[in-house]
């Protein structure tokens, strides 16, 4: 029997696999796509049936020579990209570049890079599946037909170097039209009231909840001053005590999205670091005695599906790490959407054995962390519910009644898996022992002033859970997607949220008009189903191109005549170019506003736009400005800088501490709000200011 040569996308695929498979398997990386229409012309025949011309991609030649030396000198080639619609592609395309005969089995997959599982593949081939084929490359297609006619279009009518995509623009018009709803919305006062109880040495916290058995709202100062004249001497009395078991269970193992979403809000990653380090420990690591080792399964994906003998293992692990009282009685199993692609399987660790502890030191920290999140997350979904006795306490006073609440954790369940750490959000409220009739001692009412809050700018985790919600995307688009409206300008990051540039909405309000469906949710979302009955087979590529492109041409055809040319005046400022005298003007780059100069291309000068937020600096003087790191990073310095090199992560503020006289610094935390903290590493003086955005729209209102 000859050599079998097997190809996969990166060279660190090989590496891993070639491990597995004896001397007679060569295993080479393609290094990704080898052919793909051009980038230099439309490559899309519409009057053809949308014919696409595919050539191979620049750079990829030497590769394709190297291949094709060790095809001809091999018995066998197997195809073994990634196992999706992108990496069916590439097979169909090495199978024609490679000349292999399509009509055989040439085609290998699957969805964790072990052992088991890759000689179990190569035993196992199969033929190139022509509908995942065809999916693709009517995405592909859709996608040039959108951005190769709608991008010169912007280029002639606003701006040189804009693009238009089929996805990003809804992207970009979910993040306007939020930002349009913040501007809109007008804040809503409201009172709360919290009576404060002792009981022997304990205080417990209750809500006013009802008055004359209906929910109560107090929407004015007024209101509240009249109802905490109706309580002044009344006695507040236990009228009813509620106990009952509730189970929590579980959340399911990670899928793309909310992989991507928990990695943000836990370790700070962005999508596009998520799925970099993700693919990491899919393709392999050496992990010291048993080499190179893929440590979890395939990474694009948005099913909730686990294989049987997963389940298995991770049932022995929970019984032998926490007893058999935390295995539930059978695998836990989760429903899936729709749209999921039920071949794939969700996000885990190939072996649950490999704890996040042993293989600490074989890791980097960035992977180590994602490894231990994704191990977690898989463990806990096939781990015991956890049980919870909760207490309802009724509490009246007059015509008003309270409400307090508290629970116990009867059986821990999943929860002991996240007892230790950060994840555990669960906090025993426990309540002293109470009865009913019992007369309790009043020690204040704290009566606080609200005001309705608009709905939060778009965040990393909040946008792709978005986006997946309306079916906009697919697991593989994500990242590329919040890549591209940052790096063309139409949004900016600042304070972890997205924010639209004017660039961003005048191209929004453009395609609106005349190009309704492409920033359509709806119909985005529509034809992503349709790709996906492509995928199944019940619909032909070619018929959902075509029923898209005829609509899309006269839109665009009307566009080309209506639409005058659209200026967007860039802010001038009085900070003169030192390189060629002009008045410098405000841009838009990726991690926010920029200075540059308006002569581009002659004159290329940019400097950082210092923004200075009203604080003298505490070492010389000068004024304290907002600036960026290379990495986009946000913190504070000196305007005078070099000759001050004051620099703080946190924002300085004028107030000094009570204690040793430092300054004080703002720190933030996820509920937005705000904590005062010294900014000497010797003092541990903080105090807290409850949400600041409620502080200063309160004040605003006022």
């Amino acid at each position: 029997m000859g050599k079998t040569l097997v190809i996969v996308e990166s060279p660190a695929k090989a590496k891993t696999i070639s491990k597995f498979l004896g001397h007679k398997y060569i295993v080479k990386s393609s290094m990704g796509h080898v052919r793909d229409l051009p980038r230099s012309q439309f490559g899309v025949d519409v009057e053809n049936d949308f014919q696409p011309k595919y050539i191979t991609i620049r750079g990829k030649g030497e590769i394709l020579k190297e291949l094709r030396q060790e095809a001809k000198k091999s018995d066998n080639v197997l195809l073994a990209p990634d196992p999706d619609r992108e990496g069916e592609a590439i097979a169909w395309h090495l199978a024609h570049a490679l000349k292999v005969n399509t009509e055989e089995k040439c085609r290998i997959q699957f969805n964790e890079i072990t052992k088991n599982a890759v000689t179990s593949a190569v035993k196992n081939p199969r033929k190139i599946d022509y509908n995942l084929v065809d999916a693709q490359q009517a995405r592909r297609i859709l996608d040039r037909l959108v951005g190769y006619n709608l991008s010169p279009l912007l280029w002639r009518k606003v701006k040189k170097g804009l693009s238009a995509g089929r996805v990003q623009s809804v992207a970009v018009r979910l993040i306007c039209e939020r930002e349009e709803e913040i501007e809109n919305f007008t804040p809503e006062e409201y009172w709360t009231l919290t009576a404060v109880f002792k009981v022997d040495e304990t205080e417990i916290e209750a809500k006013l909840n009802k008055h004359r058995g209906k929910k109560i709202k107090i929407k004015n100062g007024e209101q509240m001053q009249q109802v905490l004249e109706q309580l002044k001497n009344s006695s507040f009395v236990i009228e009813d005590i509620k106990k009952r078991d509730t189970k929590r269970t579980p959340a399911p193992p990670y899928i793309t999205s909310s992989l991507q979403q928990d990695a943000y809000r836990k370790l700070n990653f962005t999508a596009k670091k998520t799925m970099r380090i993700a693919q990491q420990l899919y393709e392999g690591v050496d992990i010291g005695r048993e080499g190179s080792v893929g440590l979890i399964t395939y990474i694009r994906t948005d099913s909730t599906r686990i294989a049987e003998t997963a389940q298995e293992e991770a049932r022995k692990f929970i019984e032998g790490q926490y007893g058999r009282d935390y295995v539930p009685e059978k695998p836990r199993s989760f429903t899936n959407k729709k749209s999921a692609q039920n071949a794939h399987e969700a996000i885990r660790p190939t072996s649950i054995f490999r704890t996040p502890s042993q293989l600490r030191n074989k890791l980097s920290h960035d992977q180590y962390r994602l490894y231990q999140l994704i191990w977690r997350r898989f463990l806990a979904s096939q781990m015991a519910e956890a049980v919870l006795e909760s207490t309802t306490v009724l509490i009246a006073a007059g015509d008003y009644q309270f409400r307090a609440t508290g629970s116990v954790i009867k059986f821990p369940g999943f929860f002991e898996l996240y007892k230790n750490t950060d994840d555990f959000q669960e906090k025993e409220n426990l309540l002293p022992e109470l009865s009913v009739g019992m007369q309790l001692e009043l020690v204040k009412l704290d009566d606080r002033q609200h005001f309705t809050q608009p709905p939060p700018r778009y965040s990393e985790a909040s946008l792709v859970k978005t986006l997946e919600e309306k079916g906009i995307g697919r697991p593989s688009t994500y990242a590329p997607i919040i890549d591209t409206i940052l790096s063309r300008g139409y949004v900016v990051r600042e304070d972890k949220q997205f924010r639209p540039t004017e660039l961003g909405q005048v191209v929004v309000q453009l395609l609106k008009e005349y190009f309704p469906d492409i920033v359509d949710v709806e119909f985005t979302a529509h034809l992503e189903s349709e790709l996906d009955e492509i995928e199944e087979g019940h619909r032909d590529w070619k018929d959902v191109v075509e029923e898209f492109y005829e609509p899309f041409k006269a839109h665009l055809d009307r566009a080309e005549k209506e639409i005058g040319q659209v200026e967007i005046q860039d802010e001038e400022t009085d900070v003169v170019c030192e390189k060629c005298g002009r008045n410098m003007v405000i841009k838009y780059g990726r991690y926010g506003k920029f200075l540059a100069c308006p002569g581009f291309p002659e004159c290329r000068n940019t400097k950082p736009l210092l923004e200075e937020i009203g604080v003298k600096c505490p070492d010389c003087g000068g004024g304290i400005v907002e600036r960026r790191s290379k990495k986009g990073r946000k913190f504070y310095g000196c305007s005078n800088y070099p000759q001050c090199k004051f620099v703080s992560w946190h924002k300085p503020t004028e107030e000094r501490c009570p204690e040793c006289d430092a300054f004080l610094v703002e720190k933030h935390s996820k509920k937005q709000d705000v904590r005062l903290e010294c900014s000497s590493k010797e003092c541990n003086f903080w105090r807290s200011i409850k949400n600041k955005a409620k502080q200063q729209q309160g004040e605003a209102v006022q």
